[in-house]
């Protein structure tokens, strides 16, 4: 979407539909999507899954904090949210561990598993981003991973509990993320309209966008290939 002379924030919220409107179909078409969605996912597709999830998510307290950690005084309010989030989400990856321990997986085996190439590509790039200096273009990140947690995590989540017959327990990654991440995600909508989205930055939010949802994609389309 070419820059206009629109207002910044209202820019950037048809900017980022249309990234999302573009990341949704391409998600929705990789085959562990396709069976939580239709159906016919397996009990070891699920472990697979979980055995996929794991050391990103890791990763992901580690680039909010790094992200944090790269922004200067005049970004505190963006330095101070980064943190925030960070700590509610640095131990979502032991909610994984739980999940695939439950579904009858060994610890040492979701502990020692090697991220996928998408994972290794994905976490490389936003760990990048968000060692750039007053990187406020990393919440485009955040746009693609807290609109999967919002609008999917809670329906994957049921998918799986009337497919497989299993508990909320054994689905609480999932599950939590769809109860949690509209407020994480209303957040976010605060800091797209903040003042720190500045004109010049609006495109490279979008572009972030857009490589992360094309990298996720990617996570999910090379499950087990390690």
């Amino acid at each position: 979407m070419a820059h206009t002379d629109l207002p910044v924030a209202e820019w950037l919220g048809l900017a980022l539909a249309e990234v999302w409107c573009q990341f949704e179909p391409r998600l929705a078409a990789t085959p562990i999507v396709k069976k939580f969605e239709d159906g016919s996912v397996t009990l070891d597709d699920y472990k697979l899954y979980l055995l996929n999830m794991r050391q990103q998510v890791k990763d992901g307290a580690r680039w909010i904090t790094r992200a944090a950690s790269s922004m200067n005084d005049r970004h505190l309010p963006l330095r101070d949210a980064l943190i925030r989030h960070a700590a509610q989400e640095h131990r979502d990856f032991a909610l994984l561990e739980q999940n695939y321990v439950a579904v009858g997986g060994a610890l040492d085996d979701i502990r020692c598993y090697p991220q996928n190439i998408g994972s290794e590509a994905l976490s490389s790039y936003i760990m990048h981003q968000g060692s750039q200096p007053n990187p406020v273009h990393v919440f485009g990140a955040t746009f693609i991973i807290e609109g999967l947690g919002a609008t999917k995590a809670g329906p994957w989540a049921r998918a799986l509990m009337d497919t497989l017959g299993l508990s909320q327990e054994q689905v609480s990654f999932l599950h939590y993320h769809g109860e949690n991440d509209d407020s994480h995600y209303d957040n976010l909508v605060k800091v797209l309209a903040s003042p720190f989205v500045s004109a010049e930055m609006a495109p490279r939010l979008v572009r972030t966008a857009k490589v992360v949802g094309r990298l996720y994609v990617l996570q999910l389309e090379e499950l087990g290939n390690i």
